[in-house]
């Protein structure tokens, strides 16, 4: 997996201000951890990135949690007035684990339903530094616009490093041993700082039905 940065964009009509008069707001897709015990760094970025993404006028939509950097992306959208949407599996609300202050908390039956309502309808994907719940939603993210059926920006956001490991060994094993053609490198891309997401959001290359043409792995 190649460690690309993003690109200087042309201006996105959201970038700066939020979206124009009449245009629906963007919604992001957001995918993160619910640790409290991972360094205060990667909280620190996501509270920023809440705040951020809450100031263009994009609407948020992840997992719902009130703790760690899913909590943090809520609290720093909130509090600059964001629109914050949570898909809850109702088990955890049972546990006590929803945001009790989101614009909208809607609750499922299922992991596997919370999975498809967040990326149905958003606009782009940014995952966060996050353990193997955070891995399954990016890894199904990536297959499904390998096969034409997501077009959107997929973004991982590379607080203290953290992606590092894993771009070097899609880069230089999963590619490198045909088990992906080379051109899915841009299925994601690495951007260093909450304020590279929206840049990022803007630049990134977009997949359409075509891109099925590319899905099957062939011969170096």
């Amino acid at each position: 997996m190649r460690a690309g940065t993003a690109r200087n964009p042309a201006a996105s009509p959201w970038q700066n201000a939020g979206p124009p008069q009449g245009h629906p707001p963007v919604r992001v897709c957001i995918y993160a951890s619910s640790s409290d015990y991972a360094p205060a760094a990667y909280t620190d970025d996501a509270r920023r990135l809440g705040v951020l993404l809450a100031q263009a006028g994009c609407e948020i939509v992840y997992g719902g949690g009130s703790r760690g950097s899913m909590g943090a992306i809520a609290d720093g959208a909130l509090s600059v007035g964001g629109r914050v949407i949570g898909i809850l599996p109702r088990f955890m609300a049972d546990l006590e684990w929803g945001h009790p202050g989101l614009t909208h908390l809607e609750l499922v039956g299922d992991m596997r339903e919370r999975k498809h309502l967040l990326l149905t309808g958003s606009d782009a994907v940014v995952a966060l530094p996050g353990g193997s719940g955070t891995l399954e939603e990016l890894f199904e993210a990536v297959t499904l616009k390998r096969l034409g059926l997501y077009a959107n920006p997929i973004l991982l956001l590379d607080t203290l490093g953290y992606w590092q490991p894993l771009l070097k060994f899609m880069d230089e094993h999963v590619i490198a041993q045909r088990f992906l053609n080379p051109e899915h490198r841009d299925l994601w891309l690495r951007v260093a700082a909450p304020e590279d997401v929206l840049p990022g959001i803007a630049s990134a290359p977009r997949w359409g039905e075509d891109a099925r043409g590319l899905a099957a792995v062939r011969a170096g």
